[in-house]
C-alpha cells in the first residue's frame, strides 16, 4: 500500500502575493498608528477614570491579533489573508 499523495492547496501566483504584501504592509503601517492612538486614549482614560475603557482594551486586543496576521503574512510564515480579505479577528 502506497501511503496517500494529496495535492497542496493552488498556491497565487507571486505577483499577486507582492500586491498583497504591499497592501498588508500598508494596513500594518496604519494599524500600529491606530494603535499607538488607542494607547495614547487609554491613557487619557486611566488618568481620568478608575482604569482603563473595556472597550478599548478588547479592540486593542483583537487589534494585536490582527497585527499578528500580518506579520505571518509577510513574513510567508501563513498563506492566509487577513482583513479585508477575511474575517476580523476576535479578541480571544
Amino acid at each position: 500500500m502506497s501511503p496517500e499523495t494529496t495535492t497542496p492547496a493552488e498556491k497565487r501566483s507571486l505577483w499577486s502575493r507582492v500586491l498583497l504584501m504591499l497592501l498588508m504592509g500598508l494596513a500594518f503601517h496604519i494599524a500600529v498608528t491606530i494603535l499607538g492612538a488607542l494607547a495614547l486614549v487609554q491613557l487619557l482614560f486611566a488618568a481620568v477614570s478608575d482604569g482603563p475603557n473595556a472597550r478599548l482594551q478588547h479592540f486593542g486586543s483583537s487589534l494585536g491579533v490582527y497585527l499578528r496576521q500580518i506579520t505571518d503574512f509577510l513574513s510567508f510564515a501563513s498563506e492566509d489573508v487577513p482583513f479585508p480579505f477575511s474575517d476580523w479577528p476576535s479578541d480571544d
